[in-house]
């Protein structure tokens, strides 16, 4: 049975497919990670040529709806999380805010002597040590980006990995500790999985997140 489309309409056929397609993902009937009917089952599906039907595909590939893997066929992206640039909240806040439940998994958590740049930026004197944390963090159980940190012994002499679960900005803040600024460096990679990835710097009286 064929996909209905307005042959009469002005609206190009390639373009009502790609609404259709769109809708559809927005839907939730196609779910994030799995894969689109094939080009053959959509172009029969919808009486079209393939020619057709790829504009429609490449167009939504281009929005970063779908994206494709050479030899597997072409996939539903996981939706994409805007990082506001403005204000300073935590991870965990800001996906509470957009009502997905956070979490973490703990992958290193460490007592060590810093690298020069980290001494510096951190005001330690020689010998001082930091606490090298690395985290995954997701959002509804997606990864969402893998997270850096290096805090100074000192300050957080009775940090444990239980603690780490949670939220550092509360675990700065038990410490009354205040946050002064923050800044965010972003840049373009490769994965070799489709999760996004980027890196916090958070700077207040002796810490980088």
């Amino acid at each position: 049975m064929n996909e209905l489309l307005d042959k009469q309409s002005p609206i190009p056929i390639y373009i009502q497919i790609e609404e259709q397609l769109r809708a559809r993902i927005k839907a939730g009937e196609f779910e994030a990670g799995t894969a689109i009917p094939s080009e053959r089952e959509l172009t029969e599906s919808f009486g079209v040529s393939r020619m057709t039907l790829r504009q429609a595909v490449t167009n939504l590939v281009n929005d970063g709806l779908l994206y494709r893997e050479k030899g597997r066929g072409t996939f539903v992206a996981i939706p994409k999380v805007e990082q506001p640039l403005n204000g300073l909240t935590s991870f965990t806040e800001d996906m509470k805010a957009r009502g997905m439940t956070p979490s973490n998994q703990l992958i290193e958590f460490r007592e060590i002597d810093p690298e020069a740049d980290i001494a510096g930026e951190l005001e330690l004197q020689s010998g001082e040590k930091v606490f090298s944390v690395k985290r995954i963090r997701y959002a509804d159980d997606k990864p969402m980006a893998i997270e850096r940190t290096f805090l100074p012994v000192k300050l957080f002499p009775h940090l444990t990995e239980e603690a780490l679960k949670g939220s550092l900005y509360s675990i700065i803040e038990e410490q009354q500790l205040r946050i002064s600024h923050a800044s965010q460096r972003m840049e373009a990679a490769l994965v070799k999985k489709r999760c996004g990835a980027f890196e916090n710097q958070l700077v207040f009286p002796g810490a980088v997140y």
